[in-house]
């Protein structure tokens, strides 16, 4: 009894560990079409929240997305409920196998991307700047494509492994 007992907990714990994959959602819901998507203007309201589920700052995104052959460029304009204000522009280049990479200033090396279904996951280091200093931190960010246009995206931020907050962003098209 206590055996199967174990092999049950290991069992969960191990499954709880299991990473998420974008082919999870093959088949699912509307297809996700990165360079359709936000081609055009798209609206983003969002939150940080750290590793405790404290909302620390909440914001709004406008997105200018232009697309040039197999790239597209988000001119992403962002204001923050505290008044401060950030620009990032990326560049994503659409594989020959269908993936993407992505590239913005503040991002450390190449944003790799890939969909499969209505999902869409990038993974990338992103060089955050906090209270005067710098740190680098890993996104795992993934996007849902729903019903009427909108876009959920959750991204888990993580430093050395461990996490130290989420993102979550409800993206419209106007």
């Amino acid at each position: 009894m206590g055996r199967v007992f174990i092999g049950i907990l290991l069992m969960g714990i191990l499954s709880a560990c299991s990473p998420m994959r974008v082919s999870d959602f093959s088949g699912r819901g509307e297809t996700f079409d990165l360079f359709g998507y936000f081609s055009g203007t798209t609206h983003g309201y969002g939150l940080f929240e750290d590793r405790f589920g404290t909302i620390k700052r909440q914001f709004k995104v406008v997105i200018e997305g232009s697309i040039d052959g197999d790239k597209i460029t988000l001119d992403e304009d962002f204001l923050y409920d505290d008044g401060e204000t950030q620009k990032r522009v990326w560049t994503i280049t659409r594989r020959a196998d269908g993936s993407y990479e992505g590239r913005a200033d503040d991002v450390i090396g190449v944003a790799r991307g890939k969909e499969a279904g209505n999902a869409l996951n990038w993974a990338y280091t992103l060089a955050l700047p906090v209270g005067g200093r710098v740190f680098e931190v890993q996104f795992d960010d993934w996007m849902l494509r729903q019903q009427d246009g909108v876009v959920i995206n959750r991204a888990k931020v993580r430093k050395f492994g461990f996490d130290v907050g989420s993102v979550t962003l409800a993206f419209t098209k106007p």
